[in-house]
């Protein structure tokens, strides 16, 4: 059997002692009630049955309707989204388990079909996304749509996005969640800041590497002030690749996250939250450095299996990985690594949208007599 000492045992994160460091990474499944994007009761029988993982990460939950860029995602913007989320959070705290909200602002990876009408995708600057998301189509139908041109956010309009991630955050606290995740990953629209492909500013927030973090570090200062530094954590993508929505991540990723590393690691944040790219190693040294600029719980993500995860673990480059398409298909996935049992492959035609299946109805393994 292979060992999992270490990606069983506890860990500590901000003011919570996790169970163990297999976490349930952030995946997007685009099931919500109509009109108004609430979460339901099947929501909460889905993050319950995987609340043996050290700590659940919810799905991107847009915080305002022009944050938003895909159908059926929950938002945490309406006393109903919030009452809708209390319901999740119950059922996971009643199962034992601990979980996060991370926190979405999609920027330009949007299309007017879910924004409210006659508003445009915001983003840095007013550079279109080569890229599709899960939106309307000009029939009405759900399907995969060209992004819209998008809107280049005036200095008033990042303040304005800095207070809905505040009043965001303070609902998800007010819901029940244990942390926030602010997204920073996967091309939305913290990182869109971040890299020189689409922060093409020349005001104080764009052109060096200071000025681009600028957006990043008063999101987290604002929703630190509002809801306490230790209950917050932030998802990186250093080095996402082009082929995730349109995002060029390569120039200057390892200088732009040490930098960030290390000043997150000053406001005393919960955890660093990395998304890798399977085929697209990190360079030689960047663990270590990462591990030397942040001092809080560094989690990472993408394509980990058992084995690699502990083997990571060992090294104590890291603290806890997240699985994400694992979790879809095996909700008890602590106890399967325990016993070395078999994982089940999830239905990928399931994966967006639709009712229980391919939702609630993957099975645990049987209790022990």
């Amino acid at each position: 059997m292979t060992n999992t000492k270490k990606l069983l045992s506890p860990l500590d994160i901000g003011p919570l002692i996790l169970a163990n460091r297999v976490l349930m990474a952030p995946m997007t499944r685009s099931r919500s009630a109509q009109p108004g994007d609430i979460p339901t009761a099947l929501n909460a029988e889905y993050y319950g049955q995987r609340a043996s993982a050290g700590l659940v990460i919810s799905e991107g939950i847009p915080i305002s309707p022009g944050a938003k860029g895909y159908a059926y995602t929950p938002g945490i913007y309406t006393d109903a989204q919030q009452a809708g989320w209390k319901r999740v959070t119950d059922r996971v705290h009643a199962n034992g388990g601990l979980i996060a909200a991370q926190l979405w602002h999609v920027g330009r990876i949007a299309h007017h079909s879910v924004l409210p009408p006659g508003q445009a995708p915001l983003a840095p600057s007013a550079i279109r996304a080569r890229s599709k998301t899960f939106a309307f189509d000009e029939n009405g139908v759900p399907a995969m749509v060209d992004c819209d041109p998008p809107q280049a956010l005036s200095e008033k309009g990042i303040a304005a996005v800095i207070e809905e991630f505040v009043q965001a955050a303070k609902r998800a606290m007010a819901a029940g969640f244990d942390l926030v995740e602010l997204h920073g990953a996967n091309g939305y629209l913290l990182e869109q800041f971040l890299s020189v492909s689409t922060n093409q500013r020349t005001d104080g927030y764009g052109g060096t590497l200071e000025n681009r973090a600028r957006f990043v570090l008063e999101v987290v200062d604002a929703v630190s002030a509002a809801i306490g530094a230790e209950r917050v954590g932030i998802r990186l993508s250093p080095w996402c690749p082009p082929s995730v929505n349109d995002m060029d991540f390569q120039v200057e990723a390892r200088d732009i996250t040490l930098y960030l590393a290390a000043a997150l690691s000053v406001r005393h944040i919960a955890y660093l939250h990395l998304a890798e790219w399977p085929g697209a190693p990190y360079p030689p040294g960047f663990r270590n450095q990462l591990r030397s600029a942040f001092t809080g719980a560094i989690i990472v993500c993408g394509g980990y299996q058992q084995d690699s995860a502990q083997a990571l673990l060992e090294q104590e480059l890291i603290d806890a990985v997240a699985f994400g398409k694992p979790f879809i298909a095996n909700p008890d996935l602590p106890r399967r690594f325990a016993l070395g049992a078999s994982l089940a492959e999830p239905d990928g035609s399931t994966f967006y949208g639709g009712d229980a299946r391919g939702y609630t109805d993957y099975p645990s393994l049987p209790s022990r007599s």
